[in-house]
């Protein structure tokens, strides 16, 4: 499917008038476990570009960990972005997002933050897609390109206690398909993983999520169990910065096929990893490097070597809802693509994901409204979570 062009007749020169960052904190009564790190309550900072004309678009950054990143990332949104935005004329997303990454390359090397920045760049890049979907008039997937708009999903960060009521809450919704996080020793892991698998039979699809946990002796040592329970994929069992020899030899060695790709933070790793031939499943986060800029060219190299494209993502409604955009726009590998939905309770996520929330058979229709679908109410948004807390 080709990129859209910078001569795209849906793209049109827009002037930015302002960049506002909203960051909102919700209280949440069970926090959400890590391997390497606890949510005690649920972030977001929402990024606004406002053109001259009064329309906006929407995006979002990653923030999740640690605890007080979302204000770091709207400081930096604010005081280093927002002035190379403002004023200025912005046509095609993609060159914007060159621009704003190549201004900014030195001061994150001099900082130090590669991450916070790169997260900054691609909330931003998520708001100027969105800003030209709602000024053609057209839903985010079909500015992209694509012809459908119906996706598979699946119930995500299932912790390693209380996970059960979750996921039958979820069969009754409508979900089918579910993700685990493991790596919190192996008789805790193996418990849940016969629990889970008993509660969705062995008709749906159970995938495993190590979040960077394992050496690679230990997970060897975990292959012939995992196995065993047929997971559909092992998510990051090794951190992510282990030489690509290590995920090769695991692969060799295991028949669950491994996934990774949420915390390769530029094109050159998600090419390596691509080409590795030890991955199966590619999950790049789209509010945490690249935005669409930068995701769409990985999408299609994922796609063009038969590998699965499935987007990550564990934060609120506006990333959650871009990145299935995007995952509609691309395609869904033949149906093996799916959108990850958190299943944890998080009002800035269920208040703001539309359709989402509520599958049919697992599978959901993104429809036809402008951008991504929905526009956040930021004064009811702080309502909601005042009486939530």
């Amino acid at each position: 499917m080709p990129y859209p062009q910078h001569d795209h007749p849906n793209l049109s020169p827009i002037a930015i008038e302002r960049v506002e960052a909203y960051v909102l904190r919700c209280p949440i009564a069970t926090p959400v476990q890590t391997s390497f790190g606890v949510m005690r309550d649920r972030p977001a900072l929402f990024v606004e570009v406002v053109a001259r004309d009064g329309t906006s678009g929407w995006g979002e950054v990653w923030c999740n960990f640690p605890s007080c990143g979302a204000e770091h990332r709207a400081a930096l949104v604010q005081t280093v972005f927002a002035p190379l935005l403002e004023g200025q004329l912005v046509g095609h997303p993609a060159a914007m997002f060159e621009h704003l990454t190549q201004r900014t390359a030195v001061l994150a090397l001099q900082s130090g933050e590669h991450g916070p920045i790169a997260q900054a760049i691609a909330g931003i890049d998520l708001a100027l897609w969105d800003l030209q979907a709602r000024r053609a008039g057209l839903p985010l997937w079909r500015l992209l390109g694509g012809t459908r708009d119906e996706i598979g999903v699946y119930a995500s960060g299932l912790n390693p206690t209380g996970a059960e009521l979750i996921v039958a809450d979820h069969l009754a919704r409508g979900f089918d398909t579910f993700k685990l996080k493991v790596g919190f020793g192996r008789q805790r892991d193996e418990d849940n993983l016969k629990v889970l698998r008993e509660i969705i039979g062995p008709e749906h699809r159970l995938m495993v999520d190590a979040n960077q946990a394992w050496d690679l002796d230990t997970a060897l040592s975990m292959a012939e169990l995992l196995d065993s329970y047929r997971p559909g994929w092992l998510e990051e069992p090794l951190r992510c910065d282990r030489p690509i020899t290590e995920w090769q030899t695991l692969s060799a060695r295991i028949a669950t096929p491994l996934a990774a790709g949420e915390n390769f933070a530029n094109d050159a790793a998600f090419k390596a990893g691509i080409a590795s031939g030890a991955l199966s499943v590619i999950q790049p986060d789209a509010a945490k490097w690249g935005g669409i800029s930068g995701n769409w060219p990985v999408t299609q190299a994922v796609q063009a070597v038969g590998l699965t494209y499935c987007p990550h993502y564990l934060g609120a409604g506006v990333g959650l809802l871009a990145s299935a955009h995007l995952l509609a726009a691309a395609g869904d590998s033949g149906g093996r693509g799916l959108l990850e939905v958190d299943a944890n309770p998080n009002p800035l996520r269920s208040l703001l994901s539309g359709p989402i929330e509520k599958p049919v058979g697992g599978r959901v229709r993104l429809g036809e409204a402008p951008g991504i679908g929905i526009t956040p109410d930021i004064a009811s948004l702080r309502r909601e979570i005042a009486t939530a807390g």
